[in-house]
């Protein structure tokens, strides 16, 4: 099932460093899709914000003349929120601490949203 493998993914993604504290899957309307976060988070808050966020990078990119949008970075004073799209269908949210070292939780999270783009492609044609 899909949300099983998604959820698999987001497993080996948070243990891949310990900087990583919370991570998600969230369709392109903000629907939660899978999700490894704290309880004190929201998934629909979360979801729904990572949705708005990333449609607005899409379109600052696409009228600043940027080409297509790879990511949103926001740098808070407790650390970082990434998002990323996972293919047409999907965003890669992750939460990391102030202290991380952003070039490898950039690398881990671009080999996850590849594996996230090949899965639900893969869902989609069955």
């Amino acid at each position: 099932m899909l949300a099983d493998t998604l959820s698999e993914i987001l497993d080996e993604l948070n243990g891949t460093s310990a900087d990583i504290e919370a991570s998600a899957i969230i369709s392109t309307d903000g629907l939660m899709m899978a999700a490894r976060l704290p309880a004190s988070m929201d998934e629909d808050r979360l979801g729904a914000m990572s949705a708005a966020l990333l449609s607005l990078g899409d379109r600052t990119a696409q009228e600043l003349g940027r080409g297509d949008l790879e990511q949103v970075m926001i740098k808070g004073h407790d650390g970082y929120v990434v998002m990323t799209h996972a293919g047409h269908d999907a965003v890669l949210t992750v939460i990391a601490k102030a202290q991380t070292k952003l070039g490898l939780v950039f690398l881990d999270i671009r080999r996850a949203a590849e594996r996230i783009e090949g899965e639900v492609k893969n869902s989609a044609k069955k």
